[in-house]
């Protein structure tokens, strides 16, 4: 019989994700990539944009490893993190409060019903933009480090903007290079809204919605004096985010929150072999 491996799937804002309880390490780290890559495929397996293991953690009440579905293990994902709090609620690994360990820090978290809001642990501090050459024209560009990097730009008319060509040129570009980086597409609606689209590295395409990159473009906005905080973002999904923070200064924004829907959409259990994961990368579930 097929040894098989529990899952949940879940959606934050359109961005979708297979979550797994690895706290019995079931799963071999080592083969962790590999794996990804398979389930997170849409036309021979689940699909989703990332696959995030809750661990154990010493210091907080769980830990988050999120691989992207390249198979790269990302320091953090505002959506994904909104969605593993929800199913360690929901699977009785911590209260609807929780704090959890990430490669970015500790987050802190909020369920409340379908919504999860996220505190972030850092402080964020935008500089100033700068030229970058990108498909032949020199652009202006922000950059922004909110637990993963975030290339932003401010356009006028984001339905306009070629998300797909730009993103992938300004996500490869030399000047980010190794680690290269998302890039982001901004459009101011109002003191309290902005529009964003996403070009997210590890998925190499536009997603609905990304978590970090709305705390990133509504914090340089903020620093712009664009927009004031709560930033309300609406997604390519069509779904909103909140961003709350604080100014701490001129140059620096601390108390930053993530607000949004993190939904189940299935619940089931991974078939290892029909998706050709050898049985040594995986231990026994039961």
């Amino acid at each position: 019989m097929s040894k098989r491996l529990p899952f949940f799937k879940m959606s934050a804002c359109g961005n979708d994700f297979i979550l797994i309880d690895n706290r019995q390490n079931l799963l071999d780290k080592a083969k962790a990539s590999e794996f990804v890559q398979q389930v997170c495929h849409r036309r021979i397996a689940v699909g989703a944009d990332g696959v995030i293991f809750l661990r154990q953690s010493q210091v907080a009440d769980f830990g988050m490893i999120f691989f992207n579905a390249d198979g790269r293990e990302v320091e953090m994902c505002g959506n994904g993190a909104r969605c593993l709090a929800r199913f360690a609620y929901l699977n009785d690994v911590c209260p609807s409060r929780m704090t959890f360990e990430t490669q970015a820090g500790l987050i802190e978290a909020e369920v409340d019903g379908q919504k999860v809001k996220l505190k972030m642990d850092y402080l964020l501090s935008p500089k100033p933009p700068f030229p970058l050459m990108v498909n032949g024209k020199e652009r202006e560009v922000f950059f922004l480090k909110a637990g993963v990097p975030h290339a932003v730009y401010l356009v006028e008319d984001l339905e306009q903007v070629d998300v797909i060509g730009l993103g992938r040129a300004t996500r490869y570009h030399p000047h980010f290079q190794p680690q290269g980086t998302n890039a982001n597409f901004v459009q101011v609606l109002g003191p309290h809204k902005i529009a964003a689209r996403t070009y997210e590295r590890g998925v190499e395409d536009e997603t609905l919605a990304c978590g970090t990159g709305s705390v990133a473009s509504s914090i340089i906005c903020a620093h712009l004096g664009l927009v004031v905080s709560p930033v309300s973002v609406v997604t390519r999904s069509g779904c909103v985010l909140k961003v709350y923070y604080k100014e701490k200064s001129a140059d620096e924004f601390g108390d930053i929150y993530l607000q949004g829907e993190a939904r189940v959409v299935a619940e089931g259990n991974l078939w290892l072999d029909e998706l050709r994961i050898e049985e040594s990368e995986i231990e026994e579930s039961e």
